[in-house]
């Protein structure tokens, strides 16, 4: 269970203990944060389990995906012994799988008819008219933009409008983006897309597949950016429990010899 209220006017938290030892007052109600790592990170899990939490008190969470189908979610989250149903069937919880050469269809067709780039509205395109969500959990960004091959400029465009479309309405998201490298430990060069989402975004979550110099496997967490916000500067050990989920060990700071991926 969550240790504390998840959400007043100003701040939520995520519910998970150790994420939210790291954040001072929380996440600012109304911020798009990136969840950002490498495959198999953990990052899917880490959104499901914020929704969760948020479901669990009451908030109204849409999961987007655009990967994954809506059954299979469900479940994922079974299998760590969340309850998608329950939360369904109150209204609470709305999990949509989308297609993203849909979106980058109706983007271009809505930059058309309307001229002025900058002028589109992106409700018709991403967010569901009969659901009004205080989170948004979009799974990912990497699927949208591989469906805007070749035209960055367009992205940008889609992108600099679903962020001011969400805090225009005071709507909080997590937003998975994958990445080979992080792009922050400098190992990741020439992705200009990946730096326009970075520099929009109000915060980036990343999440580690960290390989040690033994040769054994495990996982870190670090809270990378949160603009305008104090928080704990430290990477910290993530672990993907059965029947849990995500747990992080905000005393536990990753030591030894290791490379992030």
């Amino acid at each position: 269970m969550p240790s504390r209220p998840l959400m007043n006017n100003e701040f939520y938290k995520t519910g998970i203990e150790g994420v939210d030892d790291l954040l001072n007052n929380g996440i600012p109600s109304g911020s798009a944060i990136l969840i950002e790592g490498g495959p198999g990170s953990g990052k899917t899990l880490f959104c499901l389990q914020v929704g969760q939490n948020m479901c669990r008190a009451g908030h109204k969470v849409l999961y987007m995906s655009f990967e994954e189908r809506e059954e299979r979610l469900r479940e994922h989250m079974r299998s760590f012994g969340f309850d998608p149903v329950q939360y369904e069937k109150k209204g609470l919880l709305c999990i949509k799988r989308f297609n993203a050469l849909d979106i980058a269809r109706s983007v271009e067709a809505l930059l058309s008819e309307a001229k002025k780039e900058l002028l589109i509205d992106v409700q018709p395109v991403l967010i569901p008219g009969d659901f009004k969500p205080d989170l948004i959990l979009v799974d990912s960004l990497t699927s949208i933009s591989s469906a805007f091959s070749g035209e960055e400029y367009r992205f940008r465009i889609y992108m600099e409008q679903l962020f001011r479309y969400l805090e225009k309405h005071n709507i909080s998201s997590l937003l998975i983006r994958e990445t080979p490298v992080p792009t922050h430990i400098g190992g990741y060069q020439g992705d200009e897309k990946g730096a326009a989402i970075s520099f929009l975004s109000d915060g980036i979550i990343a999440i580690y597949n960290v390989l040690y110099e033994n040769g054994s496997r495990g996982r870190g967490l670090e809270i990378f950016k949160l603009r305008g916000e104090n928080f704990k500067r430290k990477l910290v050990e993530l672990e993907i429990v059965d029947k849990k989920g995500v747990v992080v060990n905000s005393k536990k700071p990753l030591l030894g010899k290791y490379r992030l991926t």
